[in-house]
């Protein structure tokens, strides 16, 4: 009997610790406590077959996540067909909602005037289902989208929706260039966070590891998306499996430590599908944290790093000197697609953003090999030609 009691208050108190493993680290400007590890619901479980969200596996990986210390629930206007808030309005209740921190985006592509901003808004709060978004973000910044929003006087509507209570911490998501990136913060220094793409081998695309320290620099406290890309990092090459292999490292692990070992990160979101991503996740955050990565993980992430920067097929280095296109070809994103693909496979994946994500306009269809790009890339890239190698290799049925 007394064997019984002793394994039960084991367990109890086994039970107890694994719950509260979770760290936690500040957002700086408001000084509350967020999970290291945020829930991102841009990939949602799918009905077999279907484009239809699994809601009761959702239910059952949300409501594990949040019980086993997520506290950070990120999701946005587009996500799922525009049904991912409505999603987290329906199960966030029972007292669900008021353990998390919230975070959804504006939708600033359909923005035509100032009145836009109260209207989406309003739309989200009556989706998510709640009166108050404690994080919200302009999604997806790039130069034009900034220009059209600060025209539109976004920033003192972002401060009136703060009075009104209607929002807490006021931020954005980030899809540029790094002279952007800087652009943005010192246009508006009180920005309460923001949140980059940012991962072990995207240390220079984007925002990357110089944009990372600026905005800590700048005491703004950071976010970090697709910390595996897209997944892509979790099913590596079979030559860059073998360096994982051989260090006895697992992919998901070094890539998500590597990033928990900063000390400018304040968060990292995985867009979880599965229980068994929800758990390995919540797993590696509790034995993570700044300086974790040991000598061994170290020169694994050097060996990793460079494998992939010797996949890279096309050697372009976005510098846009090529832009604009005669013909409006996006020339440095299409042959980025092309070495993506050859870099970390995800082949259908790339084939349905080029195909249905890429407007024609865009495409490399669109060459015309007018030769204008060939005179200004200053790598000598035969440009022309790798456009239609990208063509025929991403468009679907080709």
């Amino acid at each position: 009997m007394l064997y019984l009691l002793h394994n039960s208050i084991l367990v109890l108190f086994l039970g107890f610790v694994r719950k509260n493993s979770m760290k936690y680290r500040n957002i700086i400007k408001d000084e509350t406590k967020v999970s290291v590890l945020g829930f991102g619901c841009m990939r949602f479980p799918l009905v077999e077959k279907t484009e239809v969200v699994d809601i009761k596996e959702v239910e059952r990986m949300l409501y594990y996540a949040i019980d086993n210390g997520i506290n950070y629930i990120d999701t946005a206007w587009p996500y799922h067909n525009e049904k991912s808030e409505e999603i987290l309005g329906f199960l966030l209740k029972n007292g669900y909602r008021k353990k998390v921190k919230l975070a959804t985006k504006m939708p600033c592509w359909l923005i035509e005037n100032r009145s836009d901003f109260d209207k989406y808004l309003d739309l989200q709060m009556r989706r998510l289902k709640t009166e108050y978004i404690d994080y919200y973000l302009l999604h997806a910044l790039f130069s034009k989208r900034w220009e059209s929003m600060m025209n539109l006087d976004v920033l003192t509507w972002a401060d009136e929706a703060k009075k009104k209570g209607q929002i807490g911490g006021f931020g954005f998501s980030f899809h540029d260039s790094l002279p952007v990136f800087k652009k943005i913060i010192d246009e508006y220094p009180d920005w309460d966070f923001c949140q980059i793409q940012y991962n072990m081998v995207g240390e220079d695309i984007q925002a990357g590891t110089c944009g990372l320290k600026y905005a800590n620099k700048n005491g703004i406290p950071i976010i970090v998306m697709e910390p595996l890309l897209g997944g892509l990092l979790a099913a590596p090459p079979s030559n860059i499996k073998e360096i994982y292999d051989e260090y006895e490292i697992n992919p998901v692990e070094l890539a998500l430590k590597w990033l928990w070992n900063k000390k400018e990160i304040n968060l990292v979101l995985s867009g979880m599908s599965s229980m068994d991503q929800v758990k390995q996740n919540i797993d590696i955050a509790a034995r993570s944290s700044v300086g974790c990565l040991t000598d061994k993980e170290n020169i694994a992430v050097k060996k990793v790093q460079q494998a992939y920067l010797e996949l890279e097929i096309i050697p372009c280095t976005k510098c846009r000197y090529c832009m604009p296109c005669p013909n409006k070809v996006d020339i440095p994103r299409i042959l980025e697609l092309y070495n993506e693909t050859k870099k970390y496979g995800g082949l259908f994946q790339n084939k349905v953003l080029y195909t249905y994500h890429v407007p024609d306009i865009y495409k490399a269809s669109s060459c015309t090999e007018c030769g204008e790009c060939l005179e200004k890339c200053p790598q000598k890239i035969d440009i022309p030609r790798w456009l239609s190698e990208t063509h025929k290799l991403l468009l679907l049925d080709s």
